[in-house]
């Protein structure tokens, strides 16, 4: 379907033609409409399937009618990190480029003069603000700005931003809402703290679920099934041997990434880490050496599985199993995107991952290649994947406290 087939404004349509958009994606032919007409949405879909002009286009269409108060703040568009801020800010941009529509990024990791900027156009009202949501509060926090006009409401990537531990200042913002408002909710995966932020803050939200396209065959997926202990010489060992160049690690902890990171070090490998412990000076720093080839691996945490856009890497390694199955998508589908289409994913599989792993291969409708480790790593687990039911750290925590009292 063709985005001049809506009911969209001229100026929006100029916006578009001037961009090259001309055929929606799935996600944004299934989610303009309803927001246009002024409902609650809750979707699902991926990065990389055009969700920003999804909801981003309805919400400046709409402004662009008029009927909006010139010195409020009409739309809050929350996203869990400074770089997708910036992205959505780039767009809003292009597609608002005929129209007198004003956006301003609110993000930390700046100065004293940009801080000063952004409180500015908070207090000024600006039609549109992008924020990550700990700026925000700070400036909720410390600034006089209102929320009161505010008529849209929209989190990009919700599931990330509670992962990350924003549910606190996002139920915190939205409390500073107009009931009127408009709520619009885009995530990758839809768990069940999703389902219950969703039935919290939405009314009779319309829902709407674009399948997780699966990784593209181009990909060579294999796995190393091992005990925990034994995947740091697997590493040791792979990177001696194949000496890749253009991989990232991802592992879940911070610490972890950390651990591996002076690993590599000493093993005289180009490494960088990437987590949100550094500044945000340093994160930009880290990805602009790492794009231009300065760094060889990049070893971080969920922090950059989705959103960027890298096209030559060569290799994914799964340190650790990612929580859903939807985010091992995310993670191997940053190689095999250069002109080549080609690229490697790794999986490293512990006695206690093997579950979380086979519900991977569910998802996906097949099995992964399972590579035998040699004599020289020692005994490796049978891959028996069993579904975890007495084990101690699963049971809650009463329960757990009864097991102590009655060792004792």
């Amino acid at each position: 379907m063709r985005f001049d087939e809506l009911y969209l404004e001229d100026s929006v349509l100029d916006g578009l033609d001037a961009m090259n958009f001309q055929e929606m994606t799935p996600i944004q032919e299934l989610s303009i409409p309803p927001i246009m007409e002024g409902r609650d949405v809750i979707a699902c879909a991926q990065t990389g399937t055009g969700k920003t002009a999804a909801y981003v286009l309805p919400v400046i269409n709409n402004l662009s009618k008029g009927g909006y108060p010139d010195d409020a703040i009409n739309a809050i568009i929350m996203a869990p990190t400074r770089e997708l801020a910036q992205q959505i800010d780039r767009q809003i941009e292009g597609f608002s480029y005929y129209m007198p529509i004003s956006a301003v990024p609110v993000y930390g990791g700046t100065d004293g003069i940009v801080y000063s900027q952004q409180e500015r156009g908070l207090q000024m009202g600006a039609d549109i603000v992008i924020a990550t949501p700990g700026r925000l509060i700070a400036h909720l926090n410390f600034g006089d700005v209102d929320l009161s006009n505010v008529s849209f409401f929209i989190l990009d990537e919700a599931d990330r931003m509670l992962d990350m531990g924003f549910h606190d200042d996002i139920i915190q913002i939205y409390n500073l809402l107009p009931k009127s408002c408009q709520i619009i909710m885009f995530s990758a995966t839809m768990p069940d703290r999703i389902v219950t932020l969703a039935e919290n803050i939405m009314k009779n939200p319309h829902k709407i679920e674009v399948a997780i396209s699966k990784p593209p065959e181009s990909i060579q997926q294999t796995a190393y099934i091992c005990f925990e202990s034994q995947k740091l010489l697997i590493m040791e060992k792979y990177f001696k041997r194949h000496n890749p160049k253009r991989v990232i690690i991802f592992s879940s902890s911070k610490k972890k990434v950390k651990e591996l990171t002076a690993v590599f070090k000493r093993l005289k490998i180009n490494v960088a880490e990437m987590h949100s412990d550094l500044e945000q000076v340093e994160r930009e720093q880290v990805m602009k050496d790492f794009k231009n080839g300065h760094i060889d691996v990049l070893i971080a945490t969920d922090v950059v599985s989705r959103g960027i856009d890298i096209t030559d890497i060569s290799l994914i390694v799964n340190y650790d199993i990612p929580k859903e199955p939807e985010d091992y998508v995310h993670r191997i589908g940053r190689t095999a995107r250069g002109t080549e289409g080609k690229g490697k994913a790794i999986t490293l599989v512990s006695e206690r991952e093997q579950y979380k792993f086979k519900r991977i291969e569910t998802f996906l409708g097949k099995e992964i290649s399972k590579i035998p480790l040699e004599r020289s790593y020692g005994n490796t687990p049978p891959y028996k994947p069993e579904k975890p039911s007495n084990d101690y750290r699963s049971k809650p925590f009463a329960a757990r406290r009864n097991m102590k009292s009655r060792k004792k």
